[in-house]
């Protein structure tokens, strides 16, 4: 989850116990329409992991991939971008970010491309009110010229509330915590966020997962407890939770196995080797692209090409390494610091290979060491004494 904000874990709280209600946040119970989650002949993908807020490293590796132009307009004809989520909090841009990929979304349909933003677990927290990882700076751009006003209106209504429940009236003291607490820009956060919200309504209707020729795209991967459910079962789930949330039923997008947590694959774990055969058949494809969990600083295969773990730390609050994952036909590349490096599909040398190759690209190559040194000690183990 990362560093804790001071009092926001508290906001969040609040959130949830109703006071969204009382700054007007009204939650629609209708589903959303059932979304388009397979593609089929799209001759480039590119895929971006966790963006978390920073919006000039989207922006440098978007360029990078050709996406952008000079005016940050698409670029990127008929070519697919997909971003697999966690595009909010840590950082303090994540309202920018938002806005770009929401006007690319446009720009690319009418040059023949598309722009799918999957969900992550920061977008489905920041729709539940778990506002834990969300910074100040992006509070601060919510912020208006009513801002005080709105959050003094906030004020009242609790007082109301703690008076209609026989509670004594807040103190001084409760006042000034309650500011320290609840930023200005808090309520306009909060708005934004509600399922009618400019950028709720954007995330309620996202899917979570999607099919793209031969490879599947999600945040954090399929466990075993999920290996059954179709992609339109799981975008219909996540939907249907964050068009209106609650914690008492929000049990997908919460859950440490679901497809918004799940961390086992990307960290390739062995024992999942016969799962992942399993479920790539059922949902009839080659591979798997997820993000969530961090790499060493690069695209990273994983069993042999199968999964494809692209969260390289892009934000400078981690690594800010500018590299994507890039699908040409059913061949894959990896786009680090705008070199296109083929990505290996069998486990062993070629990957070493490909992780040398990668650190040559690297200004400090010495990141990448402690990788290099797993991998040669794998192929050449250390005798037993």
């Amino acid at each position: 989850m990362g560093r804790q904000i001071p009092g926001t874990r508290r906001a969040g709280r609040l959130a949830r116990q109703g006071l969204v209600c009382a700054i007007a946040l009204a939650f629609s119970s209708a589903l959303p329409a059932r979304g388009e989650d397979s593609w089929d002949n799209v001759a480039r993908v590119v895929a971006v992991g966790d963006v978390h807020g920073d919006y000039d490293q989207l922006v440098w590796v978007l360029k990078d991939a050709g996406l952008l132009d000079g005016r940050l307009r698409w670029a990127g004809g008929k070519t697919h971008l997909v971003q697999t989520g966690d595009r909010l909090d840590r950082g303090a841009a994540s309202r920018k970010v938002m806005d770009l990929l929401m006007r690319l979304e446009k720009e690319a349909r009418k040059a023949g491309g598309q722009v799918h933003c999957l969900l992550g677990n920061h977008e489905a927290m920041n729709m539940q009110g778990d506002l834990g990882d969300v910074s100040p700076g992006e509070f601060a751009a919510f912020r208006g010229p009513d801002s005080r006003l709105r959050r003094d209106a906030l004020w009242e209504r609790i007082r109301e509330k703690r008076r209609e429940s026989g509670q004594p009236d807040p103190t001084d003291a409760d006042r000034k915590a309650f500011e320290r607490e609840i930023p200005l820009g808090w309520v306009e956060h909060r708005q934004a966020f509600s399922p009618e919200g400019k950028y709720g309504a954007w995330l309620a209707n996202q899917n979570t997962v999607i099919r793209i020729g031969g490879t599947l795209f999600l945040h954090g991967g399929l466990s075993p407890k999920y290996a059954d459910f179709s992609r339109a079962d799981l975008n219909d789930r996540i939907r249907r939770e964050l068009q209106a949330p609650d914690p008492l039923t929000d049990l997908v997008t919460r859950d440490p196995e679901g497809p918004l947590w799940h961390r086992l694959l990307a960290r390739g774990d062995a024992t999942l080797a016969a799962h992942l055969e399993t479920v790539l058949q059922r949902q009839g494809v080659r591979r798997m692209v997820v993000g969530h969990t961090t790499t060493q600083g690069l695209v990273m295969p994983l069993y042999a090409g199968r999964v494809i773990a692209i969260h390289v730390g892009l934000a400078r609050i981690y690594s800010g390494v500018p590299a994507a994952l890039i699908l040409e036909g059913e061949q894959a590349y990896a786009l680090h610091r705008g070199h296109r490096v083929r990505l290996p599909e069998a486990d062993g040398e070629p990957v070493l290979r490909y992780v040398r190759e990668i650190a040559a690209l690297e200004p400090s190559p010495e990141r990448l060491n402690s990788l290099i040194l797993e991998l040669e000690a794998v192929l050449s183990p250390t005798p037993a004494r």
